[in-house]
Parts: C-alpha cells; structure tokens; sequence
C-alpha cells in the first residue's frame, strides 16, 4: 500500500468536508442576513410616515444609500481582522439598512408578487449555488466575464436614468439576470475553494455571506422588474 497517497487522499478529503461544512455556515449567515432584510422591509413598510419620508426626503434616502455603502467598505476592510462579534454587528447593520431601502418596494409592487419573486429568486440562487458548489469546471471565465459586464450594466442604468427607455431598461434587467446568476455560481466556486485552502478562519464564512448576499439582493431585484405586479392603488 502507497501510505503516502493514501494520506494525501485523505489529507484532501479532510479538506474538502472541512470546506463544504464552512459553505453550510455561509448559508446560515447570508439566510439570517436576507432574514433581517425582510423583517426590516416589512416593518418599515407598516409604517406610512417612514416610508413617505424616506421616498419624498431626497437627503434622506440618499443618506442610506450612502450608509449602506459606507457598512460594505467598513465591512469588507475589517472583517477578516475584528472579532466575529464586530463583523456580524457590521454585516447585520448593512442588512437592516437594506431592509429599510427595501420598504419602498412595498410602495410600487403588490406583497403578493414580491414574496413570489424572492421564493424565484431563491430556487435559482440555490440551484446556481449548489452548481457552483459541486461542478469540476473551472468557473474563472465566468467570474471575468460577470465583474467585466458588472461594470458596463451600471454605467448602461445611469445612462438610462436620463434617457428613461423602456425597452432598454427590459434589456438592463435581462444582462443584469444573467450577470447576477453568473456571479452567484462563481463566488460560491471561490468561496468553496478559499475554504480549503484556508479553513473557516478570519470570519472568511462571514465575508462570504455578504458576497452571497448582495448577489442574491440583486438577482431579486432585477427578476422583480419582470416578475412584480404593480400596484394600481
């Protein structure tokens, strides 16, 4: 018996469990994170004087985007160098102030067609998750491709936002689609191998979770453009 391939064969099969186990407490931070979202969304949209400031206040609701922005710098500058404790209080309070943000759906689209997007949205992220997870093909060129088209789809809905097109904002929705679900198998290909090589060290499942996160949030809002029933009241 080869002892020496039988070690490395299970020195790798450690590994890779050791990393499949750190992709489940992924999972579980990114679904608390989507959690608190929604409880958040939900809340704020019950309360009409809120939601009425935060649409008609433009200081106000560009003050939370500019807050939600400043918590994905800070997070992704310290979290792999604070206490776990800190990282969570970080990426939870990014996460609740997307939920805040996210009332305003509640505004435009009916509860019934949001609920149906995000239950959509998450047998897709989970399928594309999963293959990402457990395919043997290198999914680099896909991750190239996705943060290269990334970059064009936000400079393409900035130019909309003066030219105001239907067809081509239908057109940004379906590159965005496609962009997010590629970035959704990639990261979690990466994720999965950063895992074992390094283990769950330095918050990593933690960091991972807000990249999952933030390509779930926007896969639901572009699939929300088609999907979601307006309200006519």
């Amino acid at each position: 018996m080869n002892y020496a391939t039988s070690g490395a064969q299970a020195s790798i099969e450690s590994a890779s469990a050791r990393a499949s186990d750190a992709l489940w407490v992924t999972y579980r931070w990114m679904t608390l994170g989507l959690a608190t979202t929604g409880v958040v969304a939900l809340g704020v949209a019950h309360t009409p004087a809120f939601v009425e400031a935060i649409v008609f206040n433009r200081i106000l609701f560009y003050g939370l985007l500019l807050g939600q922005f400043g918590l994905v710098l800070a997070f992704s500058a310290v979290a792999r160098r604070v206490s776990t404790a800190v990282a969570a209080l970080l990426f939870f309070s990014y996460a609740a102030l997307t939920g805040v943000t996210f009332s305003t759906l509640f505004l435009v689209y009916t509860a019934a067609s949001i609920a149906q997007t995000f239950f959509v949205t998450a047998g897709a992220f989970a399928g594309l998750s999963v293959f990402g997870a457990v395919t043997k093909r290198d999914l680099g060129f896909i991750g190239r491709f996705a943060i290269f088209a990334l970059g064009g789809l936000i400079l393409a809905m900035f130019a909309n936002m003066f030219f105001r097109s239907t067809q081509f904002d239908l057109l940004v929705s379906v590159v965005g689609i496609v962009v997010f679900a590629g970035l959704t198998a990639y990261d979690t290909q990466k994720l999965k191998e950063m895992f074992i090589e390094e283990g769950a060290v330095a918050n990593l499942p933690l960091v991972g979770a807000l990249t999952l996160y933030l390509d779930f949030v926007n896969m639901f809002l572009f699939l929300l453009r088609f999907l979601g029933n307006r309200r006519s009241d």
